[in-house]
C-alpha cells in the first residue's frame, strides 16, 4: 500500500528526496536546491499549522514571482489548506471581490502590494494570518515577515497525512467576466493538468503510484525550464510544477513586467533549455529584440520553444528560426483552467487555431447535450480527471460541468470539430466568435493575419453590433512607433489570406493593446474601446 498520496505536497517531497542537491529554482539572485526548498516548506507548514490553518482553509497568494510563492503554495498543500492565486495587478475593488469570494483565512503578499492589500481587507473578515515577503517591516497590523514564519519546529506535522482529494483553487483571469475559482482535487490536477508524471516521457504513460515518480525523476535528463508568464497565472504555475515533478530546474522571470531583453538575458545567462511563452504578444517583442541586437545572446542551450494560451503565428516562428539553434523544437499546447491540458499540436492547413491528436477523454459537444459526430462543430469537452466545479458558484458549476450519456464532462468554451481521422481542430473561444451575416468568424485567425503586417505591434479582433450584418468584424490595433496606420493596406492583407466576410470593417488604433500579465487578450476591453472610438468618430463627422 502506498504511504504517499497524490497531494502536490507529497509529490514534491518525493522529488526532493530523489534529487536533494539539484537546483530546483532560480529567481534573480535567489537559488534553492530541492532539499533546501523542501525543508523551508516543512517549516512554513508547521508555522501555518500552529496558527490554526488547516484542511479547507483558503490561503491567498498575492505575490510576485519568487521562491516564497512556491514555498507558500506547497506549505498550504502540506497542511491540507487550499492555496489560491490572486492577480497582483488587481486594485482594491477587484481584490475585495476575490477576497470575499474565496473566503481567505490566510494571505501571503509581496511588500510592493501592501497598500492594495490594506485597502481591501474589509472584505476578508475571516482572515487571521498575514505573511509579507520582501524587505522592510510589515505595515499591516498582525502581519508577519516571511522569514519569521519559518522559525518553527516541524514535529507537529508528522501525524498530518495529505490526501488525493485535497483542493487547489485556481482563479481564472476574468477577462470575460468576474474571476471564477476552479476547485481542482490534487490527484485530478496532477493527472489532468501536470502530465501525471509522463509529461517528458509520454511513451511510459502516467505513473501508477506516487512513489513511482522517483524512478521517473532518476531517468529524466536534468533540464532548465523557464515559463515566462507570472506564477499567478495557471499556465505558468502548471508548467513550473510539471518541471519540479520531473526534477528539472525552474528559472523564473524576476521582474513584474515582460521585458523581452531581460528574458533573453536570463535564457543566455542560465543556459535555459526550454522556454514557454503566451502567443505573439510575447513572441513578437522577443523577435524584435533579436533583430535589433542579434549578437547579444547565446541561445545555443535552447531546444524547446513552447507556446500556450494564445496563438503564435507561423510567420513569427519562421522569423525566429534564424536566431535560434537549428534543432529547436516549437511546441504548441492548449488547455484551460477548467479542462486542464488538452494536448499539443499544430495549426491545420485548412483553417482553425490548432489540431490535436485524438484522445479518449476529449469530445465535441453540440448544444451542451449530445456528442458531435465527425465533421460537426460544437464546443470542446473533456471527461476523466476534472475539477469539482467553481468555488461558491453552484449555478455556474452546473452550467459548465454536465453529464452526457452517464459521463461527466467539462464544457470548455472552445469551439471545435472532430475530423474524420478522430483528431480535433480547435478554432478559438466560442463566446468570442463573431456572427456576421450568418457566417462565423473566430477572432484568432484574423488577428494572426493582421500581425503579419510590419506596421503593427499587436491586434485584437471583436464583433460589434451592426444593423445589416448583425455583427461586424472590428480590429483594435497598436502601431509600431516608426510606422503610420494604413487601414487600407491592412484590409488588403486580410483579403489576400481570408474570405471577404472575415476582413475587418473598421480598424481602431490604440497606443497599446491591453493584455493580461500572461499575454492573453482582454476582449471585453477591446470591444468597449472600439465602440467608444467609433462613436466618437461618428459624432465628429
Amino acid at each position: 500500500m502506498s504511504t504517499r498520496s497524490y497531494s502536490l505536497a507529497d509529490l514534491f517531497a518525493i522529488a526532493a528526496e530523489t534529487v536533494p542537491e539539484r537546483e530546483a529554482l532560480i529567481v534573480g539572485d535567489t537559488r534553492r536546491s530541492y532539499g533546501q526548498m523542501a525543508a523551508r516548506v516543512e517549516r512554513l507548514a508547521a508555522w501555518l499549522h500552529a496558527q490554526g490553518i488547516g484542511q479547507g482553509d483558503v490561503v491567498g497568494l498575492q505575490m510576485y514571482n519568487s521562491a516564497e510563492y512556491l514555498e507558500a503554495f506547497l506549505a498550504a498543500c502540506r497542511v491540507r489548506a487550499v492555496p489560491a492565486n490572486i492577480n497582483y495587478r488587481y486594485v482594491a475593488d477587484e481584490l475585495r471581490y476575490l477576497y470575499a469570494n474565496a473566503g481567505i483565512k490566510a494571505l501571503f503578499y509581496s511588500s510592493g502590494l501592501e497598500t492594495a492589500v490594506g485597502e481591501a481587507l474589509d472584505a476578508a473578515p475571516e482572515l487571521r494570518v498575514k505573511v509579507r515577503t520582501g524587505s522592510g517591516l510589515p505595515a499591516l497590523a498582525g502581519a508577519v515577515a516571511f522569514d519569521d514564519a519559518l522559525a518553527h519546529d516541524v514535529p507537529a506535522l508528522r501525524e498530518l497525512r495529505c490526501s488525493d482529494d485535497d483542493i487547489s483553487l485556481l482563479y481564472t483571469g476574468g477577462t470575460t467576466g468576474k474571476p471564477k475559482g476552479v476547485m481542482w482535487p490534487h490527484k485530478a490536477l496532477f493527472f489532468g493538468c501536470l502530465g501525471g508524471g509522463s509529461a517528458y516521457t509520454p511513451a511510459e504513460g502516467p505513473i501508477t503510484t506516487p512513489e513511482e515518480l522517483a524512478d521517473r525523476i532518476r531517468k529524466a535528463h536534468p533540464l532548465r525550464f523557464m515559463p515566462v508568464a507570472p506564477l499567478m497565472h495557471g499556465a505558468a504555475h502548471w508548467a513550473t510544477m510539471v518541471s519540479l515533478y520531473t526534477g528539472h530546474t525552474v528559472v523564473l522571470n524576476d521582474q513584474q513586467h515582460f521585458d523581452p531583453r531581460h528574458v533573453l538575458d536570463i535564457v543566455a545567462t542560465h543556459k535555459v533549455n526550454g522556454l514557454a511563452l503566451v502567443g505573439d504578444a510575447m513572441a513578437v517583442p522577443l523577435l524584435d529584440a533579436l533583430k535589433a541586437d542579434p549578437a547579444r545572446w547565446d541561445l545555443s542551450s535552447l531546444f524547446i520553444f513552447g507556446n500556450g494560451g494564445a496563438v503564435m503565428s507561423a510567420h513569427v516562428k519562421e522569423a525566429l528560426r534564424p536566431f535560434l539553434p537549428p534543432n529547436v523544437y516549437f511546441s504548441d499546447g492548449i488547455g484551460s483552467s477548467e479542462g486542464g491540458q488538452f494536448g499539443i499540436g499544430a495549426k491545420p492547413a485548412e483553417g482553425g487555431m490548432i489540431r490535436i491528436a485524438p484522445h479518449p477523454q476529449l469530445r465535441v459537444v453540440v448544444d451542451g447535450q449530445r456528442l458531435a459526430a465527425p465533421g460537426e462543430t460544437g464546443i470542446l469537452a473533456r471527461s476523466g480527471y476534472l475539477p469539482l466545479g467553481y468555488h461558491g458558484d453552484p449555478a455556474k458549476t452546473a452550467e459548465t460541468f454536465v453529464s452526457i450519456d452517464g459521463t461527466r464532462y467539462v464544457i470548455t468554451g472552445d469551439a471545435a470539430t472532430i475530423a474524420e481521422d478522430g483528431s480535433i481542430v480547435i478554432f478559438g473561444r466560442g463566446n468570442n466568435c463573431i456572427n456576421t451575416g450568418g457566417e462565423k468568424v473566430f477572432p484568432e485567425e484574423v488577428e494572426e493575419v493582421l500581425r503579419m503586417s510590419p506596421q503593427l505591434l499587436d491586434a485584437v479582433v471583436v464583433g460589434l453590433p451592426d444593423p445589416r450584418w448583425g455583427q461586424k468584424v472590428t480590429a483594435v490595433v497598436s502601431v509600431r512607433p516608426e510606422a503610420t496606420l494604413d487601414a487600407d493596406a491592412l484590409k488588403a492583407l486580410c483579403h489576400s489570406h481570408l474570405a471577404g466576410y472575415k476582413v475587418p470593417k473598421d480598424i481602431v488604433a490604440v497606443p497599446e493593446v491591453l493584455r493580461s500579465a500572461a499575454g492573453k487578450a482582454n476582449y471585453v476591453w477591446a470591444k468597449e474601446t472600439a465602440q467608444k472610438a467609433l462613436a466618437a468618430s461618428a459624432a465628429s463627422v
